[in-house]
């Protein structure tokens, strides 16, 4: 955001808070509302068409099942279970400073346990021996027990904060593919994401970034999205991979917050977060 707003008369990202609505003249513009049109209305947020949703996921905690097979242990499955003595020592997540997972974590926390209760959550997280790395990537392929991540040693910790589509990601880079996922989503844990888009408003090719936005809704990129990037399509007639449909379903309740509470909270909220559980 802050590369966004330094360069504004020199365009470089497209952040939603920057941008400008998206219903100018000309054939694109009218192309994008009508796909609008096939996207659930749940994404469909910003009525002036600022931003365009592009993509959906459920930032969970992931569990290593081998791991709770061996201590014949229970997975978790809800924020409440991560701060029982059984789970001590057993999480990793990421930094909520500069993690999207790690942001989506905090934000269910929020969701969870309201303005003034999940900060003590996290006390009581903290104390459980919750361990924070910078990144996903560091979070899930080393730390994790659980991945394949073409590491060389096993991380040690058998919970992590990934997303709903990890387990069928496992088992699509699997060689060969096991008939069942090795590991799992603690459903009662999951924060929906939606990801979008936007045109911002010195762009130096408007009509072109207006055509980019047109083409990511259309049905062949919605399509393309699952077994790429891992997250699925906001278009209600998208196809889905059958490894989606069986190994990583969305989450059935999924903690949510309006988009406007988590502008006008988030910088404080991580502001509280860093220092409480960081420093």
């Amino acid at each position: 955001m802050n590369k966004a707003v330094l360069t504004k008369d020199n365009p470089q990202a497209r952040l939603p808070r920057a941008t400008t609505p998206l219903a100018g003249p000309g054939p694109t513009a009218s192309s994008l509302r009508r796909r609008l049109d096939r996207v659930d209305a749940a994404y469909r947020t910003d009525t002036d068409h600022r931003v365009t949703p592009v993509d959906t996921g459920d930032i969970c905690v992931n569990y290593d099942k081998a791991y709770f097979s061996e201590h014949k242990l229970t997975p978790p499955d809800s924020f409440d279970d991560l701060i029982e003595p059984e789970y001590k020592d057993l999480l990793v997540t990421e930094n909520a400073a500069g993690s999207s997972p790690g942001l989506g974590f905090l934000l269910g926390t929020a969701a969870e346990y309201g303005d003034d209760g999940w900060q003590d959550y996290w006390k009581k997280l903290k104390a459980n021996g919750v361990k924070v790395v910078d990144s996903w990537e560091q979070a899930y392929n080393e730390e994790f027990s659980g991945s394949s991540g073409g590491k060389k040693a096993k991380g040690d910790r058998p919970l992590v904060v990934s997303y709903a589509s990890s387990p069928p990601a496992e088992v699509i880079y699997a060689d060969p593919q096991p008939a069942t996922a090795p590991t799992g989503v603690a459903q009662g844990t999951c924060f929906r994401q939606v990801e979008y888009a936007g045109l911002l408003s010195n762009a130096r090719n408007p009509e072109g970034g207006k055509a980019l936005l047109d083409f990511m809704l259309s049905k062949q990129f919605q399509e393309d999205l699952p077994l790429n990037m891992f997250v699925y399509p906001v278009r209600e007639d998208a196809a889905i991979p059958e490894a989606f449909r069986k190994f990583g379903p969305p989450a059935e309740k999924p903690r949510t917050m309006d988009p406007a509470k988590i502008a006008d909270n988030r910088d404080q909220w991580v502001k509280s977060w860093t220092s409480l559980v960081v420093r």
